[in-house]
């Protein structure tokens, strides 16, 4: 590996171990082998490759999503059940430490402002890469506009579910949960 795969690596590692607020250039050079000039010759600063380091972990994550790898096999895109599927297998993931790094950049992200402008700005990709899962097609067919629509939706209950998995997740809902809350919003916005 190079410096900046090494870098990378370092700094997710100091990502799981510190979060973002308490790693430092010298952690992350300490822990990649490198130096402090790789930080800003490779990534431009430290926030700058702190984002991309958890975007790495998020994407690494992602894998998780789709279970054994047969999201879908049993089940058709867009429906009940496959948003039952999906959310249960993102839910399983909750209890990783990763996603304590993002209830960090929302409670602490006045203290973060490059970390999190960078996040801001990738929620639009979030939300593409979770379209596919929950509603078939792939990534890079999905247009902007369905990106800043249904995927920030994904997102916006992805997000709510990491905080509530945070606090509390033996009260945080469950996949069912989630499922029949849509099955009700579904059902009155259909009567007629």
């Amino acid at each position: 590996m190079g410096h900046r795969e090494d870098l990378l690596e370092g700094a997710k590692r100091c990502l799981l171990a510190k979060g973002f607020v308490r790693t430092t250039a010298r952690d992350i050079v300490k822990e990649s082998g490198t130096n402090l000039a790789s930080i800003g010759y490779h990534y431009g600063s430290k926030g700058a490759l702190l984002v991309q380091a958890y975007v790495a972990l998020v994407e690494e994550m992602g894998d998780a999503f789709e279970g054994d790898g047969t999201v879908g096999s049993a089940t058709e895109a867009g429906s009940v059940d496959r948003f039952q599927e999906v959310w249960a297998n993102i839910i399983g993931t909750l209890r990783d430490p990763m996603w304590r790094l993002s209830t960090e950049v929302i409670t602490m992200g006045n203290q973060l402002p490059e970390v999190r402008d960078h996040l801001a700005r990738a929620q639009r990709e979030a939300g593409r890469g979770l379209i596919p899962l929950l509603m078939g097609g792939r990534e890079e067919d999905v247009p902007d506009e369905t990106a800043d629509t249904l995927g920030m939706f994904y997102v916006t209950l992805m997000t709510g579910l990491i905080a509530q998995w945070t606090f509390d997740p033996k009260t945080a809902p469950g996949a069912e949960q989630l499922t029949e809350g849509l099955r009700q919003v579904i059902e009155a916005a259909t009567r007629k």
